[in-house]
């Protein structure tokens, strides 16, 4: 495996992925399957402030990816973190490898701090935030999902050294 920055060629197979899991529920906020192009639409959201990356096998096939981008309810410093990563491939390396490049990349760019908010129900997410070393700092309840769905979200900052 090895991570590398993610192109516009690699959109179609990024939303396959998210796709899955979509379908699949219960770990991301989003509830609407998405198109290669909204993948590159989100890529020249803030094209000098994000970097999106994806890890890929040696066979080609992407594994996971994740971005590290601006948010509107952030301070100028810090920027939240999304990951996403194949169904059946967690507890396998692919979020270490992806999170140590997002690091690089977030200090590179001049961020002093991560956010990530995360569903309260997503004891995978949660676990995978904390093992980076992320503490929680909100607690944010009834937050209403695009389907209609209810869940609680947690955010977790990383600070940069």
């Amino acid at each position: 495996m090895h991570i590398r920055k993610a192109g516009d060629l690699d959109a179609r197979d990024m939303a396959d992925l998210l796709n899955a899991i979509i379908r699949k529920g219960g770990t991301t906020a989003l509830t609407k399957e998405i198109t290669g192009d909204t993948i590159r639409m989100w890529f020249r959201k803030a094209p000098d402030q994000s970097v999106w990356h994806v890890a890929e096998s040696d066979s080609g096939e992407i594994l996971g990816f994740q971005s590290i981008e601006p948010h509107p309810d952030l301070p100028p410093e810090a920027c939240d973190i999304a990951t996403f990563v194949r169904i059946g491939q967690t507890g396998l390396g692919v979020g270490s490898k992806l999170f140590e490049s997002s690091r690089r990349a977030a200090q590179h760019l001049g961020y002093t701090w991560i956010n990530a908010t995360i569903r309260g129900d997503n004891g995978g997410g949660l676990a995978y935030y904390q093992s980076r070393g992320f503490e929680p700092y909100a607690h944010h309840p009834d937050q209403r999902l695009s389907n209609g769905m209810i869940v609680s979200k947690v955010s977790k900052r990383f600070d940069l050294d």
